[in-house]
């Protein structure tokens, strides 16, 4: 939907509420034209209903107003003495066309300074459910959403198990791209395993249905900072086109970019950056990337033991802080160790069981089909690759046949042109380019974890729009290989930040003194106000 449908949609909207309103508007001591009035007849409306302004604001906000939307119109109807649960429920399945027969049928009289308490406990109840649920989804949309890490790419900065708080404000919050979902939930409704939103998943008719049209543009509220090189950032997996989180399709889908699959890695080059790969290691215009303190690179390898020995993966998950789900017997005395840090490596060598140690990397020149942009002119692998340029929003480059494999899916997918080759010619929306101007920033995401990751090696570019957030503090870290409940809670993560540097400190125990220190106040000032 462009901007244009949308503000239309808008407009008709405000002419279905005011129709159906105008003589309750006069009941309630207003004009009839300030039904009509968009933002300001939702203002009016505030007052003639009793709510506080800033409701308006709520009716505003994507997947928000889907829930405040019924609650106008059954606190419309309350507040011209409709109270029964008929009212209710007639409000609420119409639509808010129940408005229509309360505006032109029914005779009705506004009640003036009506009381907002709930006259029943299952009032009251449904009431503070409801407020619960705005301001979860107002948190969890527009300023913070918890995240669980899920595979080991960043292990060691972010282990498996860490439960994250993304920051939505630091970047700026994207807007809701689908119209119509259910808050606070992703892709699928856990426990039923249905689709948390409307959408025709078609990928034929992604452009034409009608469901599909109903999807807002893309916006997204400014924020206070940009990715920054090695910022940790929460994406939408920009290829992702399974049925659901949980259950692979036997064909593609399209998929909103709001509900594609939620990936976490680092961002080793931002828009303007020219990278390579060279050994496993990132280059930025020519020079090493260095990353963080706290960032630990691993690679694999092959472990050779004396005398036929076998490995303890228990052991070593306890003693070298290995992943026994990484490590596997490749033959009578060998194993293969997905991602191992060198500081790790080097105690590691002089366990009594080890032989010998073999890195696993692919040769220069080799090239490894899935490897971005899988073309056979490209001979790049997961240890070398580039160099090739990060588009930046506003740039121009020559597109040719040479470069075109990189940024076909740039152009056509993420910035929506149509585009034909014709012998050695290139057609862009029908004419022949020779140039092409980028729409977007773009950024390259990889994990710290350089044999154990699916990253922007296998799928490219990262598009702006595909830009989640910024984790920001781990609150909680479940070690599913810990011996015993106490082993299983990393408590040295709990409370701990995501960025910074050196080691980390949790902030728990603090946590712990202010929360006991504020209940302590209240219930000290509840006492006092019992006695005054």
């Amino acid at each position: 939907m462009t901007l244009t449908q949308l503000l239309i949609i808008f407009l008709i909207i405000q002419v279905i509420h005011g129709l159906g309103t105008w003589k309750l508007y006069i009941k309630a001591g207003r004009q009839a034209w300030e039904a009509f009035v968009p933002v300001y007849n939702a203002v009016v409306l505030m007052k003639i209903i009793n709510r506080p302004w800033y409701y308006t604001i709520l009716l505003f906000l994507p997947i928000v107003n889907l829930i405040m939307f019924p609650v106008i119109w059954v606190e419309t109807a309350r507040s011209f003495g409709k109270n029964q649960y008929l009212d209710t429920f007639l409000a609420i399945v119409s639509l808010g066309f129940y408005n229509y027969y309360l505006n032109y049928a029914a005779d009705v009289e506004h009640i003036k300074d009506r009381s907002l308490q709930p006259k029943s406990s299952s009032g009251d109840w449904v009431s503070s459910v409801l407020f619960a649920i705005v301001a979860a989804t107002i948190v969890h949309t527009y300023f913070i959403q918890p995240y669980t890490i899920p595979t080991s790419s960043l292990e060691k900065s972010l282990l498996v198990g860490d439960f994250l708080f993304v920051s939505k404000f630091h970047y700026g919050a994207r807007v809701p791209m689908t119209a119509v979902s259910a808050p606070m939930v992703h892709d699928t409704i856990p426990i039923i395993n249905k689709k948390s939103y409307l959408y025709d998943d078609n990928v034929e008719n992604k452009n034409t249905s009608f469901i599909n049209k109903l999807s807002l543009p893309y916006l997204r509220i400014p924020g206070f900072q940009k990715i920054k090189r090695n910022d940790i950032v929460v994406f939408n997996w920009p290829v992702d086109t399974l049925y659901n989180m949980y259950m692979p399709a036997e064909r593609n889908y399209y998929k909103p970019i709001d509900k594609k699959t939620n990936y976490v890695k680092r961002c080793v080059g931002i828009p303007g950056d020219s990278l390579s790969i060279r050994d496993g290691y990132v280059y930025i215009n020519g020079k090493q990337n260095e990353l963080p303190d706290r960032a630990k690179l691993q690679f694999s390898y092959l472990v050779k033991t004396k005398n036929n020995q076998d490995f303890n993966l228990q052991y070593l998950h306890d003693r070298y802080d290995m992943n026994p789900n990484r490590v596997g017997k490749v033959d009578q005395d060998v194993y293969k160790f997905m991602g191992i840090y060198s500081g790790d490596l080097e105690k590691f060598k002089h366990n009594p069981k080890v032989d010998q140690i073999i890195p696993l990397k692919e040769e220069e020149g080799k090239r490894n089909p899935s490897i971005f942009p899988h073309d056979p002119n490209y001979p790049w692998n997961n240890d070398y690759m580039g160099a090739l340029y990060i588009p930046e929003k506003g740039a121009t480059i020559d597109i040719n046949l040479d470069v075109l494999p990189i940024y076909k899916r740039i152009i056509t997918e993420y910035e929506n042109n149509t585009l034909q080759v014709k012998g050695n010619q290139i057609f862009i929306n029908g004419e022949l380019a020779t140039k092409y101007t980028f729409k977007q920033d773009y950024y390259w995401l990889m994990g710290d974890n350089r044999h154990d990751s699916q990253d922007s090696r296998t799928w490219g570019f990262v598009p702006w729009d595909h830009v989640v957030g910024k984790p920001v503090f781990i609150w909680f870290s479940w070690d599913a290989n810990g011996q015993g409940i106490a082993n299983k809670i990393r408590w040295d993560r709990v409370f701990t930040t995501v960025g910074g540097s050196g080691e980390r400190v949790s902030y728990l125990i603090p946590f712990l003194i202010l929360l006991a220190g504020w209940y302590g106040y209240g219930k000290w000032r509840k006492r006092k106000e019992a006695n005054s």
